[in-house]
This record gives C-alpha cells, structure tokens and sequence, in this order.
C-alpha cells in the first residue's frame, strides 16, 4: 500500500518560502513511469495542481505558478519537496502531495495546512 505523508511548517509569513516535503512509503519514487504532484486547495476554491516531478527527475509546472515553484527531489530518503518563494496570503491552502500516472492521481496525502500571515 502506497503511503504518502506532507511534512513543513503551518504558518510561512508573506514574501517568505514555503518549503514542504512528501515522505513516500510503499513505492519507490523511482518506479518508471509514476509521476509525484503537488495539488492544493485555497479556502473556496478548487482543487489546483501545482506541478510534478517524474520518476527520472524531471518536472513541470502549472502556469499559474510556475514562476515561483521549484519541486525536487531526494532519492535516498524517497522524498520529494516543494518550494514556493514570494508567499502572500492568496497562498493560504491545504496542500496535498499525490502519485499518478500524469494527472490520473491513484494515491494521496491527507494534506497539511499552510496559512501565509505576518
């Protein structure tokens, strides 16, 4: 059974970095052709795929964010981690991280709340 698990800080003030990490269990993040997400959801709204990063290491980005977003990776731990820079209070979410096949999500974190306030 594939476990995934979201791990950062609660609270980021604005114009800061929100990092975050996913510790994945049961899979390895590696495994050929598996893709490793970010989702998030604001308060009101949606669902909104941040972006992934690929069992080689490769990543792509949603348009909306990609400018602030950095997703990588440490294969030794089966982690992968998201960076957002330049946080406002619009960044205010519960984020998710998922494993799927491009954007066919199969399993997913229970998510972990970030509020951006000074």
């Amino acid at each position: 059974q594939v476990r995934l698990q979201e791990s950062g800080p609660g609270l980021v003030k604005p114009s800061q970095t929100l990092a975050l990490a996913c510790t994945v269990s049961g899979d390895s993040i590696t495994t050929n052709f598996v893709y490793w997400s970010w989702i998030r959801q604001s308060p009101g709204k949606g669902l909104e795929w941040i972006g992934y990063i690929t069992n080689s290491g490769s990543t792509t980005y949603g348009p909306a964010l990609k400018s602030r977003t950095s997703i990588s990776r440490d294969t030794s731990k089966n982690q992968f981690t998201l960076q957002l820079s330049t946080v406002t209070p619009e960044d205010t979410a519960v984020y998710y991280c998922a494993r799927g096949y491009g954007h066919d999500f199969n399993s997913w974190g229970r998510g972990t709340q970030v509020t951006v306030s000074s």
